[in-house]
């Protein structure tokens, strides 16, 4: 079997196309989209990210508000900027890119829950677990509209989400047993007595435990849509420092559908952060 490749960066291009027009739309009726990012320090992974969200807002029409502080910078220095960009009419919604150093609970309770377009902020988790309409955390909804996208079956499947982290696991577990999705879980975790029997029997992975080949085609299904949301930092023989995800490669030889890493979630949680954006603006008619 050859798995069928969720291609993020596809999905991401149709989806910058689909908010374009939306955002045509809102600035006729004389209101511009706004992201505000605020990053701190000069970790190159952080950079490379705020400039390609700041690339994808120019792509589509939305303005962008970068507000770049110096390593070392204090908490109430974050803070002063996080409250400049809640009192901003010209900013629909912002994030604070991680990691800052600093207390990131603090950070994330003082965005405005209004303009808090990552859905990380305790109130929006609130909403979610409430069934309640907010914006939603990127990543996971990212990884749900990825096998929307390739027709992959959610309603009644059964998912192992394999990570329960608050970015990732715990509100993907949340999204994907809503009326919506229909899905059943299971949240696999350092406690779980026996991942390969658990994963077996699902008909969606979602690795997002960090940990570098953890999925192996022995533990897969058949057919399965396996996603792989895993990032870590290896050093090779030589010295050289790559990327992995969590998903080892022989997989694909067993999975019915299958995302890349790198150009699987990722874009896809660009894309949703963009998607959060218009939406903002829309609900702010």
């Amino acid at each position: 079997m050859s798995a069928t490749i969720l291609d993020g960066k596809a999905a991401l291009a149709d989806i910058k196309h689909e908010l374009a027009g939306r955002v045509a739309a809102l600035k006729e009726r004389g209101i511009t989209p706004g992201l505000g990012t605020v990053l701190v320090g000069d970790d190159p992974g952080s950079q490379w990210y705020v400039g390609a969200k700041h690339k994808d807002c120019a792509e589509i029409g939305i303005t962008s508000l970068r507000r770049d502080l110096p390593a070392g910078s204090t908490l109430e220095e974050v803070l002063d900027v996080v409250r400049e960009l809640n009192e901003d009419p010209a900013c629909t919604g912002f994030i604070v890119q991680q990691p800052t150093g600093l207390d990131e609970h603090a950070i994330l309770s003082a965005v405005d829950p209004v303009k808090d377009v990552d859905g990380l902020h305790p109130t929006n988790l609130g909403w979610l677990v409430l069934g309640k309409e907010a914006p939603l955390p990127c990543t996971p909804v990212g990884c749900v509209e990825l096998l929307r996208r390739y027709d992959v079956p959610i309603a009644g499947a059964h998912v192992a989400i394999v990570g329960r982290g608050i970015t990732v696991g715990r509100p993907l577990s949340l999204i994907l047993t809503r009326r919506s999705e229909n899905a059943t879980t299971v949240s696999c975790h350092t406690g779980t007595r026996d991942l390969a029997a658990e994963v077996r029997q699902a008909d969606i992975v979602i690795a997002a435990a960090g940990k570098p080949g953890i999925i192996t085609a022995d533990m897969i299904k058949p057919g399965a849509a396996v996603l792989d949301v895993g990032v870590s930092r290896v050093v090779a023989e030589d010295g050289r420092s790559t990327v992995a995800g969590d998903v080892a490669p022989d997989v694909a030889e067993v999975a019915g559908w299958v995302s890349p890493n790198p150009g699987g979630v990722g874009p896809m949680t660009r894309a949703m952060l963009l998607s959060n954006v218009v939406a903002a603006a829309e609900r702010a008619l």
